[in-house]
């Protein structure tokens, strides 16, 4: 998959992604740029081991409930009223400084940060992939 700008925007990406993308696509990392866009829950991998983007709470949420996470923020890293760093809460894994927030004030924040998700769907051996990380094109701590 080329690598996307700001000029030449995925195929088949439209809307708000379409101007997300044309003020903040060179932007974003290069794992970003060459990563599949994905706008809506219908969408998906072509294969194995692809690296997917999104921005679509839909998408996102989906994502999660499939792995059992929840939304949370890493206690400690607030900002005045405003959530701190954005992760998810595995029922498997360590959530020792994780606090676990309502969708609603995780996507406000999400969409506040203008950021986007780097995923995986499945490992490239065929297994559920759990691998997520917050790009933001102003470079904050996601």
């Amino acid at each position: 998959m080329a690598k996307f700008s700001s000029k030449e925007l995925p195929e088949g990406v439209e809307g708000e992604d379409q101007k997300y993308l044309k003020k903040w696509g060179d932007k974003l990392s290069d794992s970003t740029r060459y990563a599949k866009w994905i706008s809506n829950p219908d969408e998906g991998a072509d294969h194995d081991g692809q690296s997917l983007v999104t921005r679509n709470h839909d998408v996102i949420a989906q994502w999660a409930e499939e792995r059992g996470a929840r939304p949370a923020t890493v206690g400690g890293t607030e900002h005045g009223d405003t959530l701190g760093v954005l992760r998810f809460m595995f029922e498997d894994g360590d959530s020792d400084r994780l606090e676990e927030v309502s969708w609603e004030e995780w996507f406000r924040t999400f969409d506040e940060r203008n950021l986007v998700m780097l995923f995986q769907e499945n490992l490239k051996n065929g297994n559920q992939s759990n691998f997520f990380r917050f790009d933001n094109p102003e470079r904050e701590d996601a």
